[in-house]
């Protein structure tokens, strides 16, 4: 049994996830919490039959505030309730596919190396689509990386990393990310879950994404820039190499930073030059 009900909704009919309502009675204490599912579905536990006032928030919409009646079933219904973004919010890229340009993105992965120390391994192969819908968070991206193209800047030590004590390449060649949800956090920053396929394992992961806004570029086109984190176990994905070296300590730790920055170019494809 469910105590005030509630569809969120933004103006143009799209679902509200993660949208947050607050239940006050009429002295102003916080009487229920509830947050929204993927259809924008909100529900409170039954409350006391009167007069309440319900707030719904979320990253990047102003809040609304309404009275709400529950009747002797502990129930009530505000029916849809529409959310509008905040005024002066960072501007989203417009509707449609985006092409990652892989001469102006990197991904790095930074791992401890003799406890004591960093290595920053560069893949500069990385290519893909990012589809932006609306609500934002109806966006999809799917990435691909060519493993071989890790670089370090020691060659004894990418060809190492090649080999099948770490990413196999030639078993492995690609890896790939398809993303499965997406979530704000704030007015330009989004957890994005997907599933990320690397050495043969398919594991589900989320990246801390922030949106660094979009512009033409010099070349006739328009541009958007991502920033993402995220941090992987390599035993997740069945990397075990453990070669120890004195004193116990791993060579290589278990694990890793990811970070990405990534430009991409409106449209299916990219220009040609």
């Amino acid at each position: 049994m469910s105590g005030l009900i509630a569809q969120v909704r933004t103006a143009e009919g799209w679902s509200v996830d993660n949208a947050v309502l607050t239940m006050t009675d009429m002295q102003g204490q916080q009487v229920a919490r509830a947050v929204a599912d993927n259809k924008g579905a909100v529900a409170t536990e039954p409350l006391p039959p009167g007069l309440y006032t319900a707030v719904f928030t979320s990253a990047g919409y102003s809040p609304v505030a309404r009275t709400a009646q529950i009747g002797s079933d502990g129930g009530g219904s505000l029916g849809v309730v529409v959310l509008t973004p905040v005024a002066g919010a960072i501007e989203l890229p417009p509707e449609g596919p985006w092409t990652i340009d892989p001469m102006h993105s990197t991904v790095v992965a930074t791992a401890r190396h003799l406890g004591i120390a960093s290595v920053k391994a560069r893949f500069s192969d990385v290519e893909g689509r990012i589809t932006i819908g609306r609500p934002v968070e109806r966006s999809s991206v799917r990435a691909l990386i060519k493993a071989a193209g890790i670089d370090t800047g020691i060659k004894m030590r990418d060809d190492h990393l090649r080999s099948a004590d770490f990413l196999d390449v030639e078993e492995y060649p690609v890896i790939t990310f398809e993303s499965t949800a997406m979530h704000q956090r704030g007015s330009d920053t989004w957890t994005l879950a997907g599933d990320l396929t690397l050495h043969g394992e398919r594991r589900p992961v989320e990246l801390a994404l922030t949106y660094g806004g979009y512009s033409p570029d010099p070349w006739g086109g328009v541009r958007a820039a991502f920033h993402a984190e995220t941090q992987l176990h390599r035993n997740d994905f069945a990397i075990n190499y453990n070669a120890m070296v004195r004193a116990g300590i791993a060579a290589v730790g278990s694990t890793v930073k990811i970070e990405l920055d990534i430009e991409a170019v409106q449209g299916e494809s990219l220009p040609q030059f």
